[in-house]
């Protein structure tokens, strides 16, 4: 008997000892080489950068995987205990593998088996393990694969904590749907915060790991409510919920949320994607799609939605006088036309109008169907306006029934209407017919005293064309550039009434080359002419005689300090704005005479942190001493310091603002004036109209519109700045300011206010009808009876002139209308007191 306890004891030692042995040679055969897994002590995930407006609301996001990191320490009890019942119950008392649940995985796969299922293999990962293979192994089925990812297990157990393991698994976990982690899936099915979560739906976020496709509500909605249930089960089993909370789970249905549409910024996509670009460039593209960056916009919600609804009406009014292009497409109108118009791709930039097809014509109206087998009716009056488009944006003759416009199979598209031009109500189902612009367009609207881009729209549609007209089309500005000749003109001793001869005049170009002569927009002379008559009716003429007189060196210089050019070429041409530059400069640019003449740099970004909160960036290099006090304790309050650099006198750019007030009030940007508020402006239209303008501000919001075809072209005769600009300028602005008050620029220390004469610029009685207010510096010499006339040189002679106050006036920027003898705008100033003014600069040239 004790020899064969003996024979059994030395059996079982040497089995014991080849089972120890068989299993240091494993771990020794599969520990070699496995992935470091030190690095898990400084887990930084990717997470997903997101930018939002300056009102909190999302903008919009960029990453790789849609992750959010959330400390464990901030992450919900029952979510926690909901992953652990689903994934590892046993996971804060074993040791990185669980043997009991091993041992039950083989049995009920052995089962399994042995029933003929032809069941998936349970497995009993622990999340340990799970956290191995999903950071440092592959998703390769292999038996070596588990081994590795159990040594890994065991040494991951040694080297971190429990906590630390469970963060690390909760943030990294695939849960569908793009989602990575638990807080980035709670946003994606229930649009919630972790703390928000119900029982039910932590529950079945914990579902998931095992099959997020399997589980998808959407796809298999029962199998995916039975899993979750089960989970549920799974917590009252363990003790976490109590029976009242789990029959309350149990009835809660599983209904999917979409992310609240009020909680982002809709329309400002021109907007996301230029911080993207920049964001890009600085950091990199790795820190922006997996750094998990924050950014602060500028954008305004309200001004975004706002520039993209006038930018968009502004043209389709142009398109609209421009004509009918034709049908999207056409199909056969009998049977199965809806089969037929659903397979009918909406083109690019068709949201929200809807597709419909032509049934039927008749003298007063067009049948039409959509694609779900619903029909409504075109009014005449509804589409009378699609005379045909002809070559250089002509149009032929009026339609005159809807016949002309339309035929039966047609593919339309269409916008519901709901009252007429007369205002009377339509019944429903009626449609008003419409088409995609072929002309582009854009707009933005900046804080003048920051250059903060409070709005930004690039074009008709991102969704049509991602090239944003605002930052990356350079264009000619036209007539918009005149200000800056003429501001330069206002720092060397110019006053607003100094006069030029508005005349015809012949320069050089060169050897061999014709002599250039520039005309006026209606080929008109006024004679001599005040500088505010200048901008006010946008003279060519008069603007290169100052252009000549002052240099195009000295004007290349203010528009490099302004931001609009880098470099002005040395030819008169410019000063009529042949230059290209964007919308965001020229807005930049006007920002900074309405500012006082101090520097200001665009930006779409307020402020940057990092994934851990620290600020990287701000736009306001302002350093605030005093602003860090905790309790006011009866300090005084601290002062932020003007760091701005003074690009001009204070007082030249008000002259300037003074001046372009009137081009509102009686020059071609008179349409803008129905605001009602204080505004200035200049109007643009560049040669043949292929690029149309208008330019403004009131004293704290500037503007800029552009509209003209990508392909450059003309836009049509008589389409001009301020019948194509303008008006979208005017729209927005009348919205923006409806609930300000009506509050007049800001007069700088050193500007004297003096009554002159409309025309002629010379002091006046305050009775004359033709007087208005004049800004003068104080040392100015005001205007006599024998004030000298710039000539330039050369000129042509045996001209006539039209006197200003003879009848309308028009210029490159469109009809201006009759000037009428208005008082100006500005505050009595006392009593002007002769000075001595430096005499004009001798011209030093600029050829062209």
């Amino acid at each position: 008997m004790l020899r064969f306890l003996a024979v059994f004891l030395s059996v079982m030692f040497l089995m014991a000892a080849t089972v120890a042995g068989g299993a240091l040679y494993v771990f020794w055969h599969y520990g070699r080489g496995l992935p470091d897994y030190h690095q898990l002590a400084h887990y930084e995930p990717p997470v997903t950068t997101r930018v939002y407006g300056g009102d909190g609301r999302l903008v919009a996001e960029y990453a790789k995987e849609n992750r959010m990191f959330v400390p464990l320490a901030a992450i919900p009890e029952r979510v926690k205990q909901s992953f652990l019942a689903a994934e590892d119950k046993d996971f804060y008392q074993h040791a990185g593998v669980d043997p009991v649940g091993i041992l039950r995985a083989v049995l009920i796969n052995l089962r399994n088996k042995g029933l003929g299922n032809d069941r998936r293999p349970v497995g009993a990962s622990t999340i340990t393990q799970q956290v191995a293979k999903n950071f440092l192994l592959t998703n390769e089925v292999s038996l070596s694969r588990k081994i590795k990812e159990a040594i890994l297990a065991f040494r991951i157990e040694r080297a971190f904590t429990k906590d630390h393991i469970l963060e690390l698994y909760l943030n990294e976990i695939y849960l569908g749907m793009g989602s990575y982690g638990v807080a980035a899936a709670a946003q994606t099915y229930f649009d919630k915060s972790l703390d928000d979560l119900t029982i039910a739906e932590a529950a079945f976020l914990a579902a998931l790991p095992k099959g997020p496709n399997n589980y998808n509500p959407r796809i298999h909605p029962q199998a995916a409510k039975d899993r979750r249930d089960w989970v549920i089960g799974r917590l009252l089993d363990d003790g976490k919920i109590t029976r009242a909370e789990y029959e309350q789970a149990i009835a809660e249905p599983l209904v999917l949320r979409k992310r609240d549409a009020a909680q982002m910024i809709v329309g400002a996509d021109y907007f996301a994607e230029d911080i993207r670009r920049e964001l890009a460039a600085r950091y990199g593209e790795a820190a922006l799609y997996k750094g998990g960056l924050v950014v602060r916009s500028t954008v305004d919600a309200k001004l975004q939605a706002l520039a993209s609804r006038v930018l968009r009406n502004g043209l389709m009014a142009y398109d609209i006088r421009h004509g009918w292009r034709g049908p999207v497409a056409h199909i056969d109108p009998g049977a199965g036309w809806a089969q037929r118009l659903a397979a009918v791709p909406a083109p690019a930039g068709a949201e929200p109008w809807q597709t419909a097809v032509v049934l039927s014509v008749s003298e007063r109206d067009t049948s039409i169907g959509f694609a779900n087998g619903a029909t409504g009716i075109i009014p005449w009056a509804e589409m009378k306006w699609a005379r045909p488009w002809l070559i250089h944006q002509q149009v032929g003759a009026a339609p005159r029934r809807p016949s002309d416009v339309v035929h039966p199979g047609d593919v339309v598209l269409v916008e519901p209407v709901t009252r007429g031009e007369d205002n009377r109500p339509y019944p429903p189902g009626t449609y008003v017919l419409r088409q995609i612009p072929k002309v582009e367009g854009a707009l933005v609207a900046m804080d003048p005293h920051t250059g903060r881009v409070l709005a930004m729209v690039g074009g008709w549609s991102y969704s049509k064309s991602q090239f944003n007209r605002a930052t990356q089309a350079e264009r000619q500005p036209g007539s918009s550039f005149k200000p800056f000749v003429y501001i330069t003109a206002l720092e060397r001793g110019y006053t607003p009434s100094s006069l030029v001869l508005d005349a015809p005049i012949a320069l050089p170009q060169g050897p061999g080359l014709p002599l250039w002569r520039p005309k006026n927009y209606e080929n008109d002379f006024l004679g001599p002419a005040t500088l505010r008559v200048g901008i006010e009716k946008s003279r060519n003429l008069m603007t290169v005689r100052l252009a000549q007189a002052i240099g195009m060196p000295a004007i290349s210089k203010t528009a490099a300090a302004f931001g609009i050019y880098d470099r002005l070429p040395n030819q008169l041409a410019y000063a009529l704005g042949a230059g290209d530059t964007t919308v965001l400069k020229m807005t930049a640019a006007y920002a900074m005479l309405v500012n006082g003449g101090k520097k200001i740099t665009p930006t779409l970004i307020d402020r940057i942190q990092d994934r851990q909160g620290h600020t990287i960036y701000t736009h306001d290099k302002r350093f605030c001493d005093g602003c860090w006090q905790v309790q006011y304790t009866g300090q005084d309050m601290p002062r932020l310091p003007d760091i701005r650099e003074q690009l001009v006198d204070p007082v030249s750019a008000y002259q300037m603002v003074h001046i372009l007030e009137g081009v509102v009030q009686r020059g071609t940007g008179r349409i803008v004036s129905s605001v009602g508020k204080p505004l200035a402006g200049k109007t643009g239209t560049s040669n043949d109209s292929f690029d149309t303008w208008f330019v403004g501000f009131s004293p704290d919001l500037a503007v800029g519109v552009f509209v003209g075809f990508d392909e450059p072209q003309t836009l049509g005769k008589h389409e001009t700045g301020a019948r194509v600009a303008a008006p979208v300028f005017r729209d927005f602005m009348a919205e923006a300011l409806k609930d300000k008050p009506a509050t007049p620029f800001r007069v700088p220390p050193g500007v004297r206010m003096v009554r002159v004469d409309l025309i002629t610029g010379k002091p006046v009685m305050g009775s004359d009808p033709r007087a208005i207010w004049e800004a003068f510096k104080a040392d100015d010499r005001l205007p006599a009876d024998d004030e000298d006339v710039l000539q330039g040189n050369p000129a042509d002679p045996g001209y006539s002139f039209t006197p200003l106050n003879a009848g309308p006036a028009t210029d490159a920027a469109g009809p201006a209308g009759p000037a009428p003898a208005a008082p100006g705008s500005g505050t009595p100033a006392p009593a002007a007191v002769p000075a001595a003014a430096p005499a004009p600069a001798p011209a030093p040239g600029g050829l062209y």
